[in-house]
């Protein structure tokens, strides 16, 4: 990921659905429990919720953004 966010596939975000399939194998109730929590930003975009790249780095690597 560069310092603008963007991964080198192109991604700047996904769907709940993409996330839990592709980055985090989290059930759906335990992905929005975290963005409930404050744990995992999102945002909704034509009524769908988008977890920013940026936010699944984050989570995946929690010691490179202390």
């Amino acid at each position: 990921m560069n310092k603008y966010g963007f991964r080198p596939d192109g991604k700047i975000g996904y769907t709940v659905d993409q996330f839990i399939t592709d980055i985090v194998p989290i059930g759906r109730t335990s992905l929005y429990k975290l963005i409930k929590e404050g744990k995992l930003k999102s945002v909704l975009i034509a009524g769908r919720r988008i977890i920013p790249a940026t936010e699944a780095d984050r989570l995946l690597n929690p010691s490179n953004h202390v």
